[in-house]
């Protein structure tokens, strides 16, 4: 028993319901959607589109973003069966306690917290950057020592815009989450509202010359442009730690991955094709791509519209990313794994209010202060892990529990989990020695918590 004991997934949703205050169940299958959107489209298509080109794949990033994309259909076919079987919070990690056990769910949820809690810092930084563009247009500049991450050689010591739009945004979680679903599709809309004109204009100007050579660093280019692009697709697992707040999520979970993916999908495809069909993909090493292409163009007043959707794009992806955060410390709290104050659920509102707040106060250290060149590799092999467990959980699932009786299937069992498990792991080994390291060191850190605390605590014991 020890370490692998399980919670049965009749024991999770059980104890799901059994709270005296409860998650209130307000999402359908469009806020879900838009949760997918909110998370998925943002920081990849607007700030690493450009460098993923120029130094990886060339204009063979189209193909970069159908092998990821696919990559992340098969692994969100995975997440589907589990969310519609298991609709409880904390995602990868609450699955995996009703198939590996809970030592297993533990790391998985380790795992989780560096993969949520490092894209909240990294995408908090990018706002701040964005934000701090758009105000220099109106001639409007932060002093320089709040207007970066702690770095005294450049003379700046703290990210105050970062640290403000985490407190903005920790505030709307913790009003409801229908305001803060609202919201969210407000901001997606406005974004996808800038990339239509972005692909709308930039299509007249399109050279074809400029895709070739279309592959111009090989296959191995393509594949590591699709490591990279990986960062991109992040957020649809983020839909699946909504799902006690949701609606009949037997039905609307599965709706909410997939439709968000496949809008994903064909939307990076589109971008990266007018992308490199405008500017030829040397130039386009720059951290802002999709503006920089328009103002290559001469199409300057198209430029300014880029930078507004890009903070709306970005914050959207931080909403979704602080959300997901705390829905994961509220699942491993409920469990015992974590102290309890992490699982209170504030009566009136029907959200974790103390535990919202811990989470900005966290996510603001890191993006206030430490500078944040390598968060996007070790944000994708937190989730590769996750992906890979989940992929993996599903032959587990089927061997044990059988097919489900309602709800949504992977179909092609055993082929479709196989192929997540090995293409998720093949990205894994794209990563580099670097990010493998500082993983072993923040597990190493988790395994210390586990066994002084949470196996004592833990609710199974």
């Amino acid at each position: 028993m020890g370490i692998f004991r399980k919670k049965s997934i009749q024991d999770l949703i059980n104890q799901a319901e059994k709270k005296d205050v409860t998650l209130k169940k307000e999402l359908g299958a469009f806020d879900l959607s838009m949760l997918g959107i909110g998370a998925i489209v943002g920081t990849g298509i607007f700030v690493l589109t450009g460098v993923a080109a120029a130094e990886h794949a060339g204009p063979a990033l189209i193909l970069s973003f159908i092998l990821s994309g696919l990559v992340c259909i098969f692994a969100a076919l995975c997440y589907a069966e589990f969310a519609s079987t298991v609709p409880v919070s904390g995602s990868a990690y609450t699955y995996s306690y009703a198939t590996f056990g809970e030592f297993i769910a533990w790391i998985l949820g380790w795992d989780l917290i560096l993969e949520y809690g490092f894209a909240s810092a990294s995408v908090a930084s990018g706002w701040s950057g964005y934000f701090q563009g758009l105000l220099a247009g109106f001639g409007i500049h932060f002093p320089k020592a709040i207007s970066s991450a702690f770095n005294p050689a450049n003379g700046t010591y703290v990210d105050v815009p970062a640290i403000f739009i985490t407190f903005v945004i920790t505030f709307l979680l913790t009003r409801g989450v229908k305001h803060s679903a609202r919201f969210n599709a407000t901001m997606v809309i406005i974004k996808l509202t800038v990339v239509i004109i972005f692909l709308a204009v930039g299509a007249w100007y399109v050279k074809p010359d400029n895709w070739t050579p279309f592959m111009p660093f090989g296959f191995s280019g393509v594949a590591s442009g699709a490591a990279t692009a990986f960062y991109a697709y992040i957020g649809f697992d983020a839909v699946s730690t909504a799902a006690e707040e949701v609606k009949n999520p037997q039905r609307n979970m599965p709706i909410g991955i997939i439709a968000s993916l496949v809008v994903c999908t064909i939307l990076y495809v589109a971008v990266s094709a007018v992308l490199t069909g405008i500017v030829p993909y040397q130039l386009l090493d720059v951290k802002n791509p999709v503006s920089f292409a328009l103002s290559y163009i001469h199409q300057d007043w198209a430029a300014g519209f880029i930078s507004l959707g890009a903070i709306a794009g970005i914050t959207t992806v931080l909403t979704v990313m602080v959300y997901g955060q705390t829905r994961l410390f509220y699942a491993i709290s409920r469990d015992g794994l974590l102290p309890k104050v992490f699982s209170k659920v504030d009566k009136k509102k029907q959200t974790p209010v103390v535990n919202s707040w811990i989470t900005c106060l966290l996510v603001s250290i890191f993006s206030g202060l430490i500078p944040l060149g390598k968060l996007a590799e070790l944000t994708n092999i937190g989730t590769l892990f996750a992906f890979m467990s989940v992929s993996i959980g599903i032959l587990y699932l089927r061997k044990t529990q059988g097919a489900p009786k309602r709800g949504f299937r992977v179909p092609f069992v055993p082929w479709i989990p196989l192929i997540a498990f090995l293409s998720c792991g093949y990205l894994v080994l794209q990563l580099p020695a670097l990010t493998w390291i500082s993983f072993f060191i923040w597990l190493i850190i988790g395994l210390v918590i586990y066994f002084s605390y949470g196996r004592k605590h833990s609710v199974l014991n």
